[in-house]
């Protein structure tokens, strides 16, 4: 009797791929969205594209407000 290995690792890597990393990315983009230089607002550009399908399930439970600015 063996495990069956191919629908785990499917269920482990679509885990990760639409649950894990876009949450990860989303306190990510939260923390470093103000600061964030020119070259990593490409990558965060580049996250945000990659792992769409991810944000967008979970967006509806992370919906994360702007932060008010405040003027000098």
């Amino acid at each position: 009797m063996s495990l069956p290995l191919v629908p785990l690792l499917y269920l482990a890597l679509g885990g990760a791929y639409l649950v894990v990393l876009p949450a990860l990315i989303f306190f990510y983009l939260k923390n470093r969205w103000y600061t964030a230089s020119s070259v990593e607002r490409l990558l965060m550009y580049f996250l945000v594209f990659f792992f769409f399908p991810g944000l967008l399930l979970l967006s509806p439970f992370l919906n994360f407000r702007p932060q008010k600015r405040e003027l000098a």
